[in-house]
């Protein structure tokens, strides 16, 4: 049985298979027509990268820590170095650390605040028309977070414990209140906004996933990680140095227990660790570079304010009253003293603070650093520089008389 084919024809009775053929043959004549896409090259420029997921994050910080086991273990001895000698010694080495510790974070941040101004606004609340009080408000709330104060965040702790940390909660009784005075614009424009809850969760919950790295590394983390979840301005990075300072001490303060250090010293290294270039083992490395000599330069501080000390006691003793101690105490816990600091932390009238004063600056003990009439400031003398200054003398004074005998020999 033949099979029937059906032809199809227009309207024109022209079969439309004749049709389909004259059209794919007319197609191949029009040269000037673009070809394919496929066969096109591709001159668009690349679209974003996705971004990395949590877990990608976090691990990509425990391959960082992993590769900088060694360096990592030598700060964190350090660091246990530094927390011991913190609880053997007063309260006042805190102090003094975190008042230099601020001061140098005040260059980061381009506030510039020396340690006289710091000094004098943190003891006395003293500005000058020159001074930026947002920036002595600034680094005033770096003092006290670095001497004590609330923690950033517990172990599973809320934005609730972050917010009072900060200070951006603006309630009676809940943290420290704003002062349309004082606060900086910027930070109050950041926590009028309601979406600072939803940053600072995502930001907690990266920490919690990182809860098994050290606490060093955990804080350089966090540290970078901040700006991302734009907890702060792009150009402000005080909070989160100040927080990442607090979380890298976390696990060598435990409660019940002497005192000891309050945060781990990073901008007395330099502000290589803070530089946000690289990836996590190039940061980590730098991190761990700046907090090793910050730890260093906070322990060699610390052994020069104990010598001073224990020498400024000894030279001290035929002097009676309790003037001269609460001064040599004063000296220990402050950079800079001047008299109107010593009299107010001391109680004692100005003529006899300065009184003592000069007497401590002709023994030796103390220095003027500001070479004024008024508003004199004076800092100790490190036993070490006036060792190596009497030691170089020593050998500048054998030299000289090294010459004149082999003068006299060639004569």
């Amino acid at each position: 049985m033949s099979r029937l084919r059906l032809t199809y024809k227009d309207d024109d009775g022209v079969p439309l298979e004749d049709m389909e053929a004259s059209e794919g043959t007319d197609d191949a004549d029009l040269w000037f027509l673009p070809g394919p896409i496929e066969d096109e090259p591709d001159y668009l420029p690349p679209g974003p990268a996705p971004e990395a997921k949590e877990f990608e994050v976090v691990d990509a910080w425990r391959a960082a820590e992993a590769g900088q086991a060694a360096q990592l273990a030598r700060v964190a001895a350090r660091l246990g170095i530094l927390d011991e000698r913190l609880r053997r010694g007063p309260a006042g080495w805190r102090q003094r650390l975190a008042l230099i510790e601020a001061s140098d974070l005040s260059w980061l941040t381009q506030d510039r605040i020396g340690l006289d101004r710091l000094s004098l606004y943190m003891a006395l609340r003293v500005s000058t028309v020159t001074d930026d009080a947002q920036a002595l408000y600034r680094i005033g709330w770096t003092v006290r977070r670095l001497t004590g104060g609330p923690a950033p965040f517990a172990r599973r702790s809320g934005v609730g414990d972050l917010e009072t940390f900060l200070d951006r909660r603006n309630c009676t009784g809940q943290g420290e209140r704003f002062e349309d005075a004082k606060a900086p614009s910027r930070v109050v424009e950041m926590a009028e906004r309601e979406a600072f809850e939803d940053r600072a969760a995502g930001w907690l919950a990266m920490m919690d996933q990182a809860e098994d790295l050290h606490p060093v590394t955990r804080a350089c983390m966090g540290f970078h990680l901040w700006h991302v979840a734009e907890l702060s301005p792009v150009d402000d990075p005080l909070e989160a140095a100040v927080t990442a300072a607090r979380v890298a001490i976390a696990d060598l303060a435990p409660s019940g227990s002497a005192p000891g250090a309050i945060f781990a010293p990073i901008a007395m290294g330099g502000g290589g660790g803070f530089r946000a270039i690289g990836d996590p083992p190039a940061r980590l490395a730098r991190w761990l570079s700046a907090m090793e000599s910050a730890t260093f330069a906070a322990l060699r501080r610390l052994e020069e304010i104990e010598a001073w000390a224990a020498a400024a006691e000894r030279t001290m003793a035929p002097l009676s009253g309790k003037t001269p101690p609460m001064l040599r105490h004063l000296f220990t816990s402050w950079p800079l003293v001047s008299v109107q600091l010593a009299e107010k932390l001391t109680g004692a009238h100005r003529a006899t603070v300065q009184r003592n004063i000069d007497w401590m600056e002709e023994r030796g003990l103390i220095r003027e650093v500001t070479g004024q009439g008024r508003y004199r400031m004076w800092r100790i003398v490190e036993t070490r520089a006036t060792e190596a200054r009497s030691m170089q003398d020593r050998d500048n004074a054998a030299l000289a008389e090294d010459i004149l005998d082999e003068l006299a020999a060639l004569q």
